[in-house]
């Protein structure tokens, strides 16, 4: 009743279903802590050790709250704590790495224009660079260049214009700015998980002994908090370039993320500045806009020079069997005319700029290197064409469905032998 290519596709789906609840969870409680804290302010007769307090009104509820400088005299009988929220988008966050780009990697990982990298040579440049960035952001952090956070977020800007850069050099454009997305969300929730919780922690222990905490804790903290605060918003616009080529596929892609960390800077400096209730610095509103309109401009540059000609290149080997199984020429031929119209180099539907996703069907590699998707959009789905615009017919999408089985008898019989 069910394949492999439907029951991936749902497992991806429940596991993105979850990152975006759980990201949702996160990015709310952490925008409601920056407002909080920066909103706070001093009143007669607060309690010794708050640094201040706000009144706020939700729900037809008002609520009095208060923040201390270090700690509490005592430890309360009830603390909540907020860290789930961050492990848990994380945790899903990297399982559908591993469902779409490392399962796929075949398909939404590896270029083999820029680089011939097996499947697990692949997965180890994406997981092992997530990995590094986390060690090296610490060190940084850790060092003298700690006390200097400016100079400091320089640094750090000049690295993800790197990775930027260094992924587009590796994987597909799709997997390049998810990559990089994920290479940021990694530093942001290893700083609640290695930093921001253990000293929270330490705080705690020192209450609970009856000593008087560290200031510092709550600093190396605050640091790392900051880092986090300016990063969300380019992460969310990244994590979500996937459904856009004009960011994704087009040849100025690294330039174009690059640019989305200063409007992630512009953005939270505006809301920050207002609700330390330090007026509303409208000027970047213009600085945000002419960056975007800056990123539309790269978007649309290559268009100027023309497409790509559409030719048939050398067929990597791991698609031969996708070309070589039975009913292919008919599936080609079912593509070119229900399918290439929006999925080419230069689209014919009118308002089409790009092929949606980025997704080409002109050439064999192309279509063969789509065979799940062309599957699971136009076989087992009505999904594709949108609307049925282009009339498929039932027995067309049938010899679809049959095209795929073969590919994978193909392929067992390969494994066989």
């Amino acid at each position: 009743m069910f394949d492999t290519a439907m029951i991936l596709d749902w497992l991806e789906f429940a596991i993105r279903w979850l990152h975006v609840i759980t990201g949702i969870a996160w990015i709310g409680s952490s925008f409601y802590f920056i407002a909080l804290d920066l909103g706070l302010q001093k009143a007669p007769n607060m309690p010794r050790g708050v640094l201040g307090e706000e009144w706020q009104v939700h729900g037809g509820g008002f609520y009095h709250i208060r923040k201390y400088t270090v700690a509490p005299d005592h430890m309360p009988e009830h603390l909540t704590w907020f860290k789930w929220e961050a492990y848990w988008t994380w945790i899903s966050g990297f399982a559908l790495l591993a469902v779409v780009y490392w399962v796929g990697a075949e398909l939404y990982l590896i270029d083999y224009t820029k680089m011939d990298l097996t499947q697990w040579q692949a997965i180890a440049i994406s997981a092992g660079s997530l990995a590094l960035g986390w060690v090296l952001y610490d060190l940084l952090c850790r060092s003298k260049l700690g006390r200097k956070p400016t100079t400091l977020m320089l640094i750090l800007f000049a690295i993800l214009v790197f990775m930027s850069w260094a992924y587009t050099q590796v994987f597909t454009g799709r997997a390049a700015l998810l990559h990089l997305g994920a290479f940021t969300g990694t530093i942001m929730v290893a700083n609640v998980f290695l930093v921001i919780m253990p000293n929270q922690r330490i705080v705690v222990a020192d209450l609970k002994a009856g000593r008087t905490p560290d200031p510092k804790y709550g600093a190396i903290a605050k640091l790392r908090s900051m880092h986090n605060n300016y990063l969300t918003l380019p992460v969310i616009f990244l994590m979500l370039s996937n459904h856009y080529p004009l960011a994704f596929a087009s040849e100025h892609n690294w330039i174009i993320a690059s640019l989305v960390f200063l409007m992630g800077v512009t953005i939270r400096h505006y809301f920050n500045t207002m609700h330390a209730r330090k007026g509303r610095p409208n000027w970047t509103w213009g600085a945000t806009a002419a960056v975007f309109l800056a990123i539309m401009a790269l978007s649309a540059a290559p268009m100027l020079k023309g497409a790509e000609p559409v030719q048939d290149t050398a067929l990597p080997a791991h698609l031969a069997p996708a070309v070589a199984a039975a009913h292919f020429a008919e599936v080609r031929e079912i593509v070119e005319t229900r399918c290439a119209m929006c999925h080419a180099a230069e689209p014919l539907w009118p308002g089409l700029a790009t092929a949606p996703r980025g997704v080409r069907l002109e050439t064999e590699a192309q279509i063969a290197a789509q065979a799940r998707a062309i599957y699971l959009q136009a076989g087992t789905t009505h999904a594709m064409p949108p609307g049925n615009l282009m009339q498929i017919e039932e027995a067309e999408r049938a010899r679809i469905v049959a095209w795929y089985r073969a590919i994978g008898a193909a392929r067992q019989m390969a494994r066989a032998q």
